[in-house]
């Protein structure tokens, strides 16, 4: 089985194509690359002839130090190839080593990995941490020493954007398949961005009120086609809903459709064709029922709503979407200072009365009343975040009287700004920020 594994990664990436990408990537970075099968086993055909340097040796030349390194390899491998991006690590040694997947559609095959050297200068801390991470190995301490000094230094920028570009030209010189892998990244990404959510909640101790105020941002988002606001809302509502229900599926499922529902009709509202819409709706539906498993289907619902705002993209009110993008990003952007309804139309090229006839049909909401949204919501930031007075927190979100912003604030949230930050600071009673 493994000699099967490993002719077809050597089929998928012949000597003369990793001879290319070696090339480019050596070209650009100054590092060898070593391949491996799926078990973390090296290729040799397939490798740099100074894919280990002389540190590495050194280690590797203990058997205790080779089967600590096979069994790095195998952990970064499984690492990469559950997340779909590339991993970047200190391995047991205490270097930097990177794994970049190999799959070819949803075949893992194996990994190309590269690094191993330092971050910083080999100063006499970082050499004795070294020794300490290899204290168990016998190694012959001169050698050592001498090898530690010898390797390459590179920055953690430099690194992450080595492993970006070996990832791009692995894929493209190889003809492999990257929209599993891009799945599984994405997926990845989602999930710490839902998991920080249900951790904030945590904290809070929040008590479960279903986020209303998020449902209706993300409506807005879809209707102008906004993809990645409409992404940081829909993994809010995501995180919001699995702190309160974790692990049950018939729940996750019920709401999902739920949110079906309301991006159907955010998008026909945005100007899609509502046949087209019901169309795309029996098939979502169907794909709902068939996933079982919490990370696919919020990955999954990620997709539907990529889906929503491509049809709202090619529907006939694009223009007037497109009309009213630049009125949302003034206002997210200048939120903080007196803004006049003048210089929002200013920077859509529209007039005030148009404009605010195009943002209501579009959005569902006045300029004002969005302007005022942003304010809130970022008063709720700061009030739970710093330890800003209310009035400083007043003036921070663009008001000048306190009075006004208390009197807003508490029509909107239902209690004070002082209430709201007691109360989510307290675990007997809290205020849920939506």
């Amino acid at each position: 089985m493994e000699t099967a594994k490993k002719t077809q990664l050597s089929e998928i990436l012949p000597e003369e194509k990793f001879k290319e990408i070696e090339n480019v990537f050596r070209k650009h970075f100054q590092l060898g690359l070593e391949t491996t099968d799926i078990n973390g086993k090296e290729i040799k055909q397939v490798c740099s002839c100074d894919c280990h340097p002389a540190f590495c040796r050194v280690v590797r030349n203990s058997a205790t130090g080779l089967k600590r390194c096979n069994k790095e390899r195998r952990r970064s491998l499984k690492i990469a190839i559950e997340t779909g991006q590339s991993y970047i690590s200190l391995c047991h040694a205490g270097i930097v080593l990177v794994c970049v997947p190999v799959m070819d559609k949803d075949k893992a095959l194996g990994g190309m990995f590269f690094g191993k050297c330092l971050w910083e200068p080999a100063t006499k801390i970082l050499v004795e941490d070294i020794r300490k991470c290899l204290k168990n190995i016998r190694i012959d301490e001169k050698k050592l020493a001498a090898s530690i000094h010898k390797l390459p230094i590179i920055h953690g920028r430099k690194i992450h954007k080595a492993a970006e570009f070996l990832f791009d030209l692995l894929y493209e010189v190889a003809g492999l398949d990257p929209r599993v892998i891009r799945w599984r990244r994405q997926r990845a990404e989602q999930q710490s961005q839902i998991g920080g959510v249900i951790q904030e909640r945590k904290k809070l101790g929040a008590e479960w009120q279903y986020p209303l105020e998020s449902e209706r941002e993300l409506l807005g988002k879809v209707k102008i086609g906004d993809r990645t606001g409409a992404k940081e809302i829909l993994n809010s509502i995501l995180g919001t809903i699995l702190f309160h229900n974790p692990g049950d599926i018939g729940i996750l499922k019920a709401r999902l459709l739920e949110l079906l529902s309301i991006l159907s009709r955010a998008a026909v509202e945005g100007g899609v064709d509502i046949d087209v819409m019901l169309e795309k709706n029996l098939t979502f539906v169907n794909k709902v029922m068939q996933i079982n498993n919490q990370q696919d289907l919020c990955a999954w619902i990620s997709t539907a709503l990529n889906e929503f705002i491509e049809l709202v993209y090619s529907s006939q009110d694009a223009k007037k979407i497109t009309q009213v993008r630049p009125a949302i990003n003034y206002i997210d952007a200048n939120y903080d200072k007196p803004v006049t309804l003048a210089e929002i139309a200013r920077a859509c090229h529209l007039s005030v009365s148009r404009l605010a006839h195009i943002f209501k049909e579009q959005m569902g909401i006045t300029i004002i009343d969005y302007l005022t949204s942003v304010r809130i919501k970022r008063a709720k930031q700061l009030l739970l975040a710093t330890e800003q007075n209310c009035t400083e927190v007043c003036f921070q979100v663009g008001y000048n009287n306190q009075s006004y912003f208390t009197r807003t604030f508490k029509e909107l949230v239902g209690v004070t700004p002082r209430q709201f930050r007691v109360g989510n600071r307290r675990k007997e009673k809290v205020y849920v920020p939506m």
